[in-house]
């Protein structure tokens, strides 16, 4: 399977939550779900637990792990690219519904109106 492409979802006001997030964890924290996106964007649908799983409705959850917090970054597949949607979520037992149904509503925002909602930038 070929490289899966990584698309960062964006607010059309252009704030992007996912590095909203990310710049306020801890640099080593950060640096692991980097890390877990880069094996994502290589490893695409071949990508299985325990680095990731299946959540609902298309959703799909990339896990990173430090000092016994686990943080979550909620995507989706559209087509050979990856959709990073939601801000992330630190996740004690399971990730909260409120924060499913979220990434859903990103998903349907980015497939109605891609551009608007592609962050340009790097991550």
């Amino acid at each position: 399977m070929p490289k899966t492409n990584i698309v960062i979802y964006q607010e059309k006001d252009g704030t992007v939550p996912l590095l909203a997030w990310l710049d306020g964890l801890p640099g080593k924290v950060q640096d692991k779900c980097i890390a877990r996106i880069e094996l994502l964007k290589e490893k695409g649908y071949d990508l299985r637990r325990p680095i990731c799983d299946s959540l609902r409705d298309g959703i799909y959850e990339l896990r990173a792990g430090y000092k016994n917090v686990n943080y979550r970054i909620l995507y989706c597949f559209q087509g050979k690219n990856v959709v990073l949607l939601s801000h992330g979520c630190t996740k004690e037992r399971k990730v909260p519904g409120k924060e499913i149904d979220r990434a859903i509503k990103n998903a349907t925002n980015y497939t109605k109106d891609k551009k608007a909602h592609t962050y340009t930038g790097e991550l």
